[in-house]
């Protein structure tokens, strides 16, 4: 059955989901006491509404910067709700205060985490760029001093690079923690595939769909590692070495919006460069996405269904109806 784009989107957070369409978003997370937390936002553009930031590349800088805004803020909320018992110790430390008093707080609480949230977003992006831009660069310029060319340099920054990416995918793999957020991430990928693919959204279709999707932010991000590879050899002829890593730095945006459009493109298509250029990310997804569980599945259906009339869709689609079922098994 040929898969084709709903348009949603998510990210796996502590114990839930984060799912997006248009323009709202949602959050699912799992309680302690094994009940599931669902919250509702608007989006709003970290960039403002401005028809300029639509454009072509562009979209893709604005996108990945908001993905790590929203991203980031739907982290801190599942590790609230994750820990709820420590909330109700300090709502029984704050019970003496007035209502006044306690309205003063949670606007102070609320800038405090406003800035916290830029704050890590900020710190994401220097170490981020820093240690997959600049650090293989810096590496393989040592090369210099054996007399290599800087082709040689651009060509071993390339395995340096990709071997700090493979690496880093693979120690954080193996972290237990995170393993369990990767089965969140699995769910979410079997729910978009599931209705992608013309299945009924039910915990016994997404069980039975793909973890993987083309549109993944790990085929982004190996996306960028391949295209950075590719736009670096630009600056072989440039004599000076700080002009150079200076160069790597302001490209930085460039790769990310080219890499963005080529996701999107691939995610659309389905055709044989689609498909080859999507493989090397979908391999990585062995690494980033575990089978979940059912009850993981449960809150991934409930956050999907949260602002994505998937029911409208397989009509308009696929032409189902309620109460059929499937020919074909993803």
């Amino acid at each position: 059955m040929q898969n084709r784009s709903s348009n949603i989107g998510g990210q796996a957070v502590m114990e839930g989901i984060m799912m997006r369409h248009k323009d709202k978003y949602s959050i699912g997370v799992r309680r302690p006491d094994g009940g599931i937390e669902l919250k509702v936002e608007d989006y709003k553009c970290t960039f403002g509404k401005a028809a300029f930031l639509r454009k072509p590349v562009i979209r893709g800088v604005v996108s990945f910067v908001d993905g790590l805004v929203i991203g980031t803020k739907c982290l801190m909320y599942s590790a609230e709700i994750a820990g709820d018992e420590e909330d109700e110790k300090e709502a029984a430390k704050n019970a003496h205060l007035t209502e006044e008093q306690r309205q003063a707080k949670k606007e102070k609480e609320d800038k405090q985490f406003k800035w916290l949230l830029y704050g890590t977003v900020a710190l994401s992006i220097v170490l981020s760029v820093a240690a997959f831009m600049l650090l293989p660069y810096a590496i393989a310029s040592l090369l210099n001093k054996v007399g290599a060319s800087e082709v040689i340099v651009t060509i071993a920054e390339a395995f340096v690079k990709l071997a700090l990416f493979m690496g880093y995918m693979l120690l954080v793999s193996r972290m237990k923690d995170i393993q369990r957020t990767f089965m969140y991430h699995g769910a979410e990928h079997k729910c978009i595939n599931c209705v992608e693919n013309g299945m009924p959204l039910t915990v016994e279709n997404v069980m039975k769909s793909s973890r993987q999707h083309k549109r993944c932010g790990t085929s982004f991000l190996f996306l960028v590692m391949l295209v950075s590879i590719f736009l670096h050899f630009v600056f072989v002829l440039v004599p000076v070495y700080w002009v150079r890593l200076l160069g790597r730095l302001l490209m930085v945006p460039i790769v990310a919006g080219i890499s963005f459009e080529i996701i999107q493109w691939a995610g659309r298509s389905d055709n044989k460069i689609a498909s080859f250029l999507s493989k090397p990310g979908l391999a990585m997804q062995k690494l980033t996405t575990i089978e979940p569980t059912e009850d993981m599945v449960e809150v991934a259906i409930a956050a999907v269904e949260a602002v994505f009339d998937w029911k409208k869709y397989l009509k308009e689609e696929f032409g189902w109806e309620p109460g059929e079922e499937a020919d074909e098994n993803v």
